[in-house]
């Protein structure tokens, strides 16, 4: 038994917000109230902190199977549970990719092992050439949580349609990469005026809005529950609210550097800002606020992109894009959403556990009796440097930065499998 005391429940389930007591018994939440006490229990004080479900992150690279040097599923579940993550989806582009039952089921077995809940999306088409739909019948039978080409758009409308379909009749979800690449003149940095002052060609908002737009009439069209990941642009953010409006069921994602960050951070921070899809301007940052605000976006997602410090130093044409963000997620939504206060702190609870876990098929985490044990205990605003990943990865531009949200405890299955 482990009693929890003293500590501020944060529960977007329950809508819960009050100074609760917990205890917990093996795997399960046996009881909430308060003051509560039981003989012989391990007593945690969590005093000045915050407990709520444990987070949810729908959308990582564990590079695990082939890519192994960038990291694994242990390194990336020790990330992810270092930044208070219970659970995680996996996208599918590892090497190989994730188009067969065994490759998924090497993922799902190694994944047991972590301490932490690790999902894995399979891919939409075969090896991930846009040419030949995978077998998604046999891959949702074998537990894939959803579907997935992260990294590459789908470009063949007849065969995404295809595609939602059978995910609409196996009722999972579809995410989809959205940047049609005759709109790329190089990847990874905005088309505009930082890109023209390093003489880079950029990646222009259109290359996302167009597919955007696509998709938006394809889920109305087929009835799928779409996502759209990564949203950068704040045009392709107005899309996915016109989506809404006209019946789509149609999400989107959003990632703390697209929200905290511009493409000016390309100019100080090099290829450690170059993301695919790109930073944008600020316009396009406070229409993604906006868009979390009124619930156009409905979660908030790392993209966790690991690379090793040999590929971030090339060139910028040629390094590759992405960082490492399971360890900093938390504290950049507080820092750049809750502490200006566009949401509340209940509101990104909710954007990093309820909404992901309903949009994956999952009954949401919550804090109250006979639910799972799964928690993260954190202080909101107390403030922590950035660094000693326990990533393989190091590729971020937040390394060394001061922000709030310091994370205490990561409880998984009644489990402390971090304790900061």
């Amino acid at each position: 038994m482990i009693l929890i005391k003293n500590g501020r429940v944060v529960d977007p389930v329950t809508c819960t917000d009050a100074m609760l007591d917990i205890l917990l018994d093996g795997p399960v939440i046996k009881e909430v109230g308060e003051n509560l006490e039981y003989e012989g229990a391990d007593v945690l004080d969590a005093s000045d902190l915050v407990i709520a479900p444990g987070l949810m992150d729908a959308h990582v690279h564990f590079r695990d199977p082939g890519l192994t040097y960038k990291e694994d599923i242990l390194t990336g579940a020790a990330a992810a549970a270092r930044g208070g993550f219970t659970t995680v989806v996996c996208m599918a582009n590892t090497k190989p990719v994730v188009d067969n039952e065994e490759t998924l089921r090497y993922v799902q077995e190694k994944g047991e092992t972590t301490g932490i809940h690790v999902l894995q999306a399979a891919c939409v088409t075969k090896g991930m050439a846009g040419k030949e739909l995978t077998d998604m019948d046999a891959l949702a039978a074998a537990g894939a949580a959803g579907f997935t080409d992260d990294g590459i758009p789908i470009l063949d409308e007849k065969l995404l349609v295809a595609a939602m379909e059978k995910a609409k009749e196996l009722d999972l979800p579809i995410a989809l990469h959205e940047e049609d690449p005759f709109f790329i003149k190089a990847p990874g940095v905005h088309m505009g005026e930082v890109s023209e002052k390093l003489g880079y060609g950029g990646a222009s908002r259109t290359a996302e809005d167009v597919m955007v737009a696509r998709d938006m009439a394809l889920a109305l069209h087929t009835g799928a529950s779409v996502c759209v990941q990564h949203i950068s642009s704040g045009n392709s953010v107005d899309i996915v609210r016109l989506g809404k409006k006209l019946g789509a069921d149609i999400h989107a994602e959003a990632c703390p550097h697209h929200f905290t960050l511009t493409d000016e951070a390309v100019l100080k921070y090099g290829t450690l800002a170059r993301m695919n899809p790109p930073l944008r301007t600020e316009e396009d940052r406070q229409r993604i606020i906006e868009g979390l605000k009124d619930g156009t976006i409905d979660m908030i997602v790392t993209d966790h992109a690991p690379h090793s410090k040999e590929e971030k130093a090339k060139p910028m044409g040629q390094a590759p894009s992405g960082i490492t963000g399971l360890e900093t997620s938390l504290g950049l939504g507080i820092l750049s959403l809750v502490q200006p206060g566009h949401i509340s702190l209940l509101k990104l609870m909710e954007l990093m556990s309820k909404n992901p876990a309903e949009f994956y098929r999952m009954v949401p985490g919550s804090i109250q009796a006979g639910a799972p044990a799964d928690l993260v205990i954190f202080g909101e605003n107390e403030t922590w440097k950035v660094g000693n990943y326990a990533s393989k990865a190091e590729n971020s531009p937040f390394t060394g930065w001061e922000i709030p949200g310091k994370v205490h405890y990561t409880i998984c299955n009644g489990r402390v499998v971090y304790n900061g």
